[in-house]
């Protein structure tokens, strides 16, 4: 145990974690050449956005310059705030972190976020500078920001260039001289903590571990402490970075066991593994639990497929357990389930992984957040989907979730960074200078606003070189209305959207007006509303489709035209009452585009 150092990579996004970790794949020869391939991105999400989406952990052997031999299990982990639960749950697995900076950007938000939860698990920090081989490498300021921004020695971070390798063998000898060994001990009973595992269509499902103490080896029997559930082990072996199977994993190992877990329900992120025969052994504390901040409905296309959409999410779960879910139905599009997210792109990500990974067709409604709705009895209700709203007579007040939001932007660009903010309802907190290029904006922002674009706006605004953290911060009293929308006088419930009651409006007629386009004309006049309540503030009507039916009628007397026009009229007016609209999958995948305007 002397010889093992179980360490992660933290970051922002794009300050080059992944390609760290391929260079000392190759300096501890586990791999030959990466070509700067980035090797633990193995999901095709992650090659195609160039970010990193799940963690990942490898063992790599290296052998320090005095000619000892130790095993580093490095976890890289992802960067941006939507998989933050990621990098909370790869900490519990570690005794050292590493902390990149880049050096042409500096300390960012995230940076900010990452190095916190790092010092709160009581990790050993290494501070390493990154990029130092570019033009603009600012080595100087980021040892500044470093101290004056998270009190950390700016003198003591380490300048590396992980595209070059310059400087990698000398952060793997610091790896090896300031993390602590693991603490355990291999003859007291077995505790495991599961910290991440995935379904295999196989084997079942694969939990990722980390040995406390004790040893595991095949023919073993563990139990999964939360379920008391019992199973034969078949396999224990080290991520290199495939799986590769070996005779036993002792305390402060990292690796994974296979064991035949059948049912997906049976063993859960954070969990702890013991020995059957000492059954008292007590639960490992594992991570906070995720709190979910955007929610969305997602249904089947075709409504025979809810069972495997059930397995799916399931199966997905082991695989991100930032992902919570219930059933739900709705009258336009049978059964399905109401999802929560960590964020936007986690939304946006898990649902194409969805698609991708586990073959389902899915239709996502209007992304939502939880709101507190007090009712005129004093009671209150947590409720994430519109429909599920009470009567606007039965409501006291609403309160929405407000986040506080830390900005990271250059001085010359805070104005229009600002002038967002407050178009959003934001609420300034503080304004601060770290250092005299850039400015730390603390902002309250209504979630409900962040989800509609504001990270993009943002981005855009500051022409890209704005960084944002944010933290859940309470809920606060707003002036909502739930706003109905009736496709031919029926109300379709997954249309259904709160507002600002300033705003509701002209989001309304929005949404109402592409709604016209997207959905197609019949034989009959298709009247589309926008309610608040009983009063409509928005409408449109869709024209009916004309048939000429003198078409055939080549002469002869008026009266037999006129016959033929009542005939039409008739049947027109009877199909009205009797026909019914099918609203088509683009018209929800327009909410979540829509903007205000």
């Amino acid at each position: 145990m002397d010889n093992i150092r179980n360490f992660c990579i933290i970051a922002h996004i794009d300050h080059g974690k992944s390609t760290l970790a391929d260079r000392m794949l190759e300096l501890t020869g586990v791999i030959h050449t990466t070509d700067n391939k980035q090797v633990l991105d193995s999901m095709a999400l992650e090659r195609e956005r160039g970010i990193t989406i799940k963690a990942k952990a490898v063992r790599m052997p290296y052998r320090s310059r005095n000619g000892d031999d130790y095993i580093l299990n490095l976890i890289d982990t992802p960067g941006h705030v939507d998989f933050n639960y990621e990098v909370s749950r790869s900490l519990k697995a570690c005794e050292g972190a590493i902390l990149l900076v880049d050096a042409s950007q500096g300390v960012e938000a995230q940076t900010i976020a990452n190095a916190y939860l790092a010092i709160d698990a009581g990790l050993e920090i290494i501070q390493v500078i990154n990029k130092i081989d570019l033009p603009g490498a600012m080595v100087d300021e980021c040892r500044r920001q470093l101290e004056d921004m998270l009190g950390l020695p700016g003198k003591d971070a380490l300048l590396i260039s992980a595209k070059t390798g310059a400087g990698v063998p000398e952060l793997l000898e610091a790896i090896v001289s300031r993390v602590l060994p693991p603490r355990g001990n291999a003859a007291e009973p077995l505790q495991c903590l599961v910290f991440d595992s995935y379904y295999d269509a196989y084997r079942g499902v694969i939990p990722h571990i980390r040995v406390f103490s004790g040893s595991l080896r095949r023919g073993d029997h563990i139990m999964v402490k939360s379920t008391s559930r019992v199973f034969d082990v078949d396999e224990v072996g080290y991520f290199e970075p495939q799986l590769t199977p070996c005779e036993q994993l002792t305390a402060g190992e990292v690796g994974y066991v296979g064991a035949t877990i059948r049912e997906v329900g049976d063993i859960h992120v954070g969990d702890t593994i013991i020995s059957p025969e000492h059954s008292e052994t007590t639960a490992i504390a594992g991570s906070r639990r995720s709190q979910p901040m955007v929610f969305c409905g997602i249904y089947p296309v075709n409504s025979n497929d809810f069972p495997k959409l059930t397995l799916a999410l399931e199966k997905f779960q082991l695989n991100d357990s930032s992902v919570s879910f219930e059933k739900e139905s709705s009258a336009a599009l049978g059964h399905g389930y109401r999802l929560g997210f960590m964020g936007m792109l986690h939304m946006e990500i898990t649902i194409e992984r969805l698609k991708r990974e586990y073959g389902q067709e899915l239709i996502a409604t209007m992304p939502s957040v939880l709101y507190k709705v007090f009712t005129s009895d004093g009671e209150f209700i947590m409720i994430d989907n519109p429909s599920r709203f009470p009567a606007p007579n039965a409501i006291d007040r609403i309160e929405e979730p407000i986040i506080r939001a830390q900005i990271i932007v250059p001085t010359d660009l805070v104005g229009p960074c600002m002038e967002l903010s407050e178009s959003k309802r934001g609420t300034m907190v503080s304004l601060e200078y770290p250092d005299s290029r850039r400015t730390l904006l603390t902002y309250d922002l209504p979630l409900a606003e962040i989800i509609t674009g504001y990270y993009d706006k943002l981005k855009s605004v500051s022409r890209g070189y704005a960084s944002m953290d944010y933290d859940f911060a309470g809920y606060r009293p707003g002036d909502l209305v739930k706003v109905d929308v009736l496709v031919k006088g029926n109300q379709t419930d997954a249309l259904s959207f709160i507002s600002v009651r300033d705003g509701a409006i002209a989001r309304a007629r929005v949404l109402i007006h592409k709604l016209r386009k997207v959905i197609p004309r019949h034989l009959f006049e298709i009247p589309l509303q926008a309610a608040i309540g009983g009063k409509v503030i928005a409408r449109e009507d869709i024209a009916p489709i004309k048939k000429d039916v003198l078409a055939k009628c080549y002469g002869g007397d008026i009266t037999r035209k006129r016959k033929l026009l009542e005939k039409q009229k008739e049947g027109k007016k009877r199909m009205k009452m009797v026909g019914s609209v099918e609203v088509p999958q683009e018209a929800f995948l327009l909410l979540l585009k829509m903007e205000d305007e």
